[in-house]
């Protein structure tokens, strides 16, 4: 199947919308906003913003089962995606990079394939082709930098690696199982209110624990000076952005659609360049291109030539 130009739109929409979701994360996190605080305030708006969305497209409030079934799940969701999230924000906090947050987590499209394999899924030659690009583009990101008096490429010890890019890749691991997760109960559940609750558990996990580690954070004026970033991550990059992926996936190919989903990376790199102006290493932004191939090649599959 062909995907659409109206879909192809739409789902390059969501990548922007999310790209851009990375820099409104550094931006709260250079407002020394708690990362429990931030993702507790704006998952709980994502979660009222999906709201509306399944009153329209899920008519199913019938199915007592199915609603039952959709809770739980989305406990187990909500939980993952609460450690999942806070260790992105902490990560982005500690390496003040919202383009190493959206490259690294990138990352979990070929951690997927791998932890499928040891529940017998089969990893092909171009998953493991993308894991190799991966890794040597995160050894670039994280461990190489252009020395610009010497004009010579400095390389750090594995001791040196940058702790957020630990924490980020940590995170990117548990985006990996939250995905398995949604891959293994989507078709028993209505995804948008799987999707409304789980972000209602993780709000209500983040601000629990707002409240024990950060309150100095918890308070109004905080808040409010990171109003922006919270409804931006809140309502645009949940609200708006699911809704526009529910949408353009109707009519999408779902390798086109995890192809173009996966460019949120480089709008990560585009919204920091543009609104924080400010720029990686050059040799950080080979890494960038050579993760970004790393995590594309999973999505195809190399077809024998029939003899």
């Amino acid at each position: 199947m062909k995907t659409s130009a109206k879909s192809t739109i739409m789902l390059f929409m969501t990548a922007i919308i999310w790209g851009f979701a990375f820099v409104a994360q550094r931006v709260a996190a250079d407002n020394s906003l708690g990362s429990f605080t931030f993702n507790g305030t704006r998952f709980l708006l994502g979660a009222i913003s999906l709201i509306p969305v399944f009153l329209i497209f899920e008519k199913d409030g019938k199915d007592r089962k199915k609603l039952i079934k959709t809770i739980w799940t989305a406990c187990v969701g909500g939980t993952i995606l609460f450690l999942a999230s806070f260790l992105q924000q902490k990560g982005i906090e500690i390496s003040g990079s919202a383009s190493k947050g959206g490259f690294i987590t990138a990352l979990y499209m070929v951690i997927v394939p791998i932890i499928g394999m040891f529940f017998g899924k089969k990893t092909g030659l171009p998953v493991w082709l993308g894991v190799f690009l991966a890794v040597f583009g995160l050894y670039l990101l994280s461990f190489v930098e252009f020395d610009a008096i010497s004009r010579q490429l400095v390389s750090k010890n594995l001791s040196e690696m940058n702790l957020g890019d630990l924490v980020l890749l940590i995170g990117s691991v548990l985006w990996a199982v939250h995905i398995l997760w949604l891959d293994k109960m989507s078709k028993e559940v209505s995804p948008i209110k799987f999707s409304s609750f789980q972000y209602l558990v993780c709000g209500i996990l983040g601000l629990i624990f707002a409240g024990i580690f950060e309150q100095d954070s918890l308070n109004v004026a905080k808040i409010s000076a990171c109003a922006i970033p919270i409804l931006y991550g809140g309502i645009m990059s949940a609200g708006v952005a699911y809704t526009l992926q529910i949408i353009g996936q109707k009519n999408a190919d779902p390798t086109h659609a995890s192809i173009i989903l996966s460019t949120e990376a480089v709008f990560s790199v585009i919204g920091e360049a543009l609104i924080l102006h400010t720029y990686l290493n050059p040799v950080g932004y080979v890494g960038c291109v050579i993760i970004f191939i790393g995590t594309l090649l999973p999505q195809f599959t190399f077809k024998k030539k029939k003899v």
